[in-house]
């Protein structure tokens, strides 16, 4: 299944989601980015230097892992692990921003800024500009900023300017709508280095391109560590891009399912996750440059969201994504803070893996779904990033005093508690 072959005309589209909507005033810069990005994907030579630059630079091939103790534990089936964890800066978020600097660099630009959640796109960003010698500026909401202190230090060390968003729920959405204006007004020299697979296209189309590393290299791999193909294949979703990078691996294998995890948070309720389609509470509409499900209401009006993962509480989802799952090619649920600390916890004890919270989700539905099919089948998840970032939100969690004294104190520096 080729995702991206957009026989219909629609370019940009997958089924009825995705599109370019933008100013006017942006029009011009993204029909650059899409010349820029189309003669790239022509271009053989262009994806060959992507994949020695991951080598050299970030460590790829990321390896596979079998998670022996957990599968004996739970007495079901075999658990696999692809581990986008081991990249440099510890996650999947670097092949996209390594591939995106590659880019840049063919269009003649300067300078570059990002959007960041739960921080691993921000440090990869910032990473990739210290790589190039771009000028770097950061946006991550102030909520974010809070609790991925760790991810801060380093992306202000690396030389990148970290602009604390107040607006709004001053969490991810409100950091791409600051990306968003500076684009506007600097446009001739910066590049936005969108970091999942959302937006305007072509950062869709783009995005998932470069994340599809993950599924080309974990199909041959788990091939020859288990000699089959899975039967299940689980990711997170908030935006979307570790998913789309792993199951473009086993998208023409019908025998395989793909299974996306979004942010239960408290549980069904408005305010109360950000699970757009395992909950059923998003709705179609137009927002951030493409259209996609998002949790609003009836005005229009984007909702506030929740979840313990600064990563997952975005209020859409990628418009590919969406199409893949209206035509039930993939399965999505809503997985619980509750449910991902017990999965953590689990994990770390039993295989000595510490996944970011954000890929815990994946954890969580795996584990509780292997633990019931045969011994015989195998699942796969990815691991698409560590929980180093997320020391203090994970020690908050498990009822760590000292740590939840140091989480109230930063929150009443930045002013977010």
């Amino acid at each position: 299944m080729d995702l991206f072959d957009f026989k219909d005309g629609r370019e940009g589209y997958y089924g009825d989601y995705g599109g370019t909507f933008l100013p006017e005033i942006l029009h011009s810069t993204i029909e650059e980015l899409k010349r820029a990005f189309r003669d790239a994907r022509e271009d053989p030579s262009f994806w060959q230097e992507f994949v020695e630059l991951m080598q050299s630079y970030s460590g790829r091939p990321t390896p596979i892992t079998h998670l022996a103790n957990l599968s004996k534990q739970l007495g079901g089936a075999q658990i696999y692990v692809k581990r986008e964890d081991l990249n440099h800066t510890g996650s999947h978020k670097i092949n996209n921003v390594m591939g995106q600097g590659l880019l840049v660099k063919r269009m003649g630009k300067s300078r570059v800024i990002a959007e960041t959640g739960a921080g691993q796109h921000g440090y990869a960003t910032a990473t990739m500009a210290a790589r190039f010698g771009f000028h770097s500026k950061i946006y991550m909401g102030a909520v974010d900023v809070a609790r991925q202190r760790p991810n801060v230090f380093w992306m202000e060390n690396m030389g990148s300017e970290v602009i604390a968003v107040r607006d709004g729920q001053q969490t991810l959405k409100d950091a791409i709508n600051e990306c968003l204006r500076d684009w506007v007004t600097n446009m001739d020299d910066t590049h936005y280095v969108l970091g999942t697979a959302c937006g305007p296209h072509p950062f869709p189309e783009m995005v998932s391109w470069f994340q599809s590393i993950i599924g080309r290299e974990a199909r041959d791999q788990l091939m020859a560590l288990s000699g089959r193909l899975p039967d299940r294949v689980f990711a997170c979703v908030g935006g979307g891009s570790n998913a789309i990078g792993l199951f473009q691996g086993f998208m023409d294998d019908s025998d395989v399912e793909l299974v996306g995890c979004e942010a239960g948070g408290f549980g069904p309720g408005k305010g109360n996750h950000a699970a757009r389609l395992a909950y059923k509470d998003a709705s179609v509409g137009v927002a951030q440059g493409m259209k996609t499900y998002f949790l609003q209401n009836d005005d229009g009006n984007m909702l506030e969201t929740h979840s313990v993962a600064a990563g997952l509480d975005y209020i859409g989802v990628n418009p590919v994504l969406v199409h893949l799952w209206e035509q039930e090619r993939v399965r999505f649920e809503a997985v619980t803070d509750e449910q991902v600390t017990e999965a953590l916890k689990l994990t770390m004890r039993s295989e000595g893996l510490i996944p970011a919270l954000e890929s815990a989700h994946g954890f969580a539905q795996a584990l509780t779904e292997a633990a019931s099919m045969s011994t015989k089948e195998v699942v796969l998840i990815n691991m698409s990033g560590r929980g180093d970032k997320d020391i203090f939100t994970i020690a908050d969690a498990i009822g760590d005093d000292h740590w939840k004294q140091f989480i109230r104190a930063k929150a009443n520096e930045y002013g977010t508690e």
